[in-house]
């Protein structure tokens, strides 16, 4: 008789011949920090989670580079009256993420990747990801312009590595000859490419506190559709993506592992607010044993092919790995 189960029967064993661990240099913490707050501001549907002050931010940075974490990944709240339709703080040098952005690089140097959220939805007063022309619809190539805009404060600010994640067309190709042009040719892109319009972002809309009316599916991928996250992928490496992403991650394992399988360059998978969310009021209930379950969520994005994984549990577990 076959017996695999010998290979099962200890902790020991089943250490011994796993075959993906997650490593804290796997795991990249995003992060938020909000304008004119003194103290952190608990985000209520994410326990554990906040909206930082830059005091605290810094902080948290030291605290992820110590557990061994690779990056942290910067969103930027700015306060409400500040925000319009074009997202002026997204191109302000001394907006809420630039300052942000210093001030980590002051703290941790580069001990982490510092990255930075290039998008417009945080910054606009009607929500959505890029400008909106006169019938009320988010034009592309005006909000490519955005983009080159914004991309070349964050660089000057001090990020390593910039993240477009509003699924325009031509974002990448864009934002790369932007950043070149600049000199700012070290500065490395973390493509959204596969980003898809899900109803697990509720809890980062009050995160980030969003203003968006309406939905995004007008530029965010649908879900039925995998196919297409290949197109988006060979695009976006066409473009110089020198890295590429799935979000969400656990509804999407399907579509991380054939982008895996596809991809010449890091993938990275997001395991957003609402899966985040998730395992939290699960675990505060009862329901789920909330230590396993993380584990269990991380491993699967690392069998699905992830060499890189965003999460707010981030700094958690690296700390209880090491």
């Amino acid at each position: 008789m076959v017996r695999p189960r010998r290979l099962r029967g200890t902790a020991a064993m089943r250490r011994m011949v796993a075959e993906n661990r997650v490593h804290p240099a796997d795991l990249i913490l995003p992060a938020f920090v909000r304008e004119g707050v003194s103290e952190p501001v608990p985000i209520a549907s994410m326990p554990g989670v906040v909206q930082h002050s830059r005091d605290s931010l810094r902080k948290a940075a030291v605290e992820a580079a110590e557990a061994g974490l690779s990056g942290i990944m910067l969103f930027g709240v700015p306060e409400e009256d500040k925000k319009d339709a074009v997202g002026t703080p997204g191109t302000d040098p001394d907006g809420i993420l630039q300052v942000a952005l210093r001030d980590v690089r002051a703290e941790v140097g580069d001990a982490l990747v510092v990255m930075s959220d290039l998008c417009l939805d945080e910054v606009t007063d009607h929500g959505h990801c890029g400008v909106l022309d006169a019938e009320g619809t988010v034009d592309n190539d005006a909000t490519l312009e955005r983009y080159a805009e914004m991309a070349l404060v964050q660089a000057s600010a001090g990020a390593h590595v910039l993240g477009p994640s509003g699924m325009m067309d031509g974002q990448v190709g864009h934002v790369r000859r932007a950043l070149d042009e600049a000199g700012h040719q070290d500065v490395a892109l973390l493509a959204y490419t596969a980003k898809y319009a899900s109803a697990f972002y509720g809890p980062f809309r009050e995160a980030v506190n969003s203003s968006l009316t309406g939905d995004r599916r007008a530029y965010q991928q649908d879900a039925p559709n995998g196919r297409e996250a290949l197109r988006e992928l060979e695009l976006d490496l066409a473009e110089g993506a020198d890295m590429v992403m799935v979000k969400p991650g656990l509804p999407y394992l399907d579509v991380l592992r054939q982008i895996a399988d596809a991809s010449p360059v890091p993938v990275a998978a997001y395991q957003i607010s609402g899966e985040y969310a998730m395992v939290e009021a699960a675990a505060e209930r009862g329901w789920v044993d909330r230590e396993r379950a993380v584990e269990e969520t991380l491993t699967a994005f690392k069998r699905a092919g992830a060499d890189l994984i965003l999460t707010y549990w981030a700094t958690e577990f690296a700390a209880r790995l090491r």
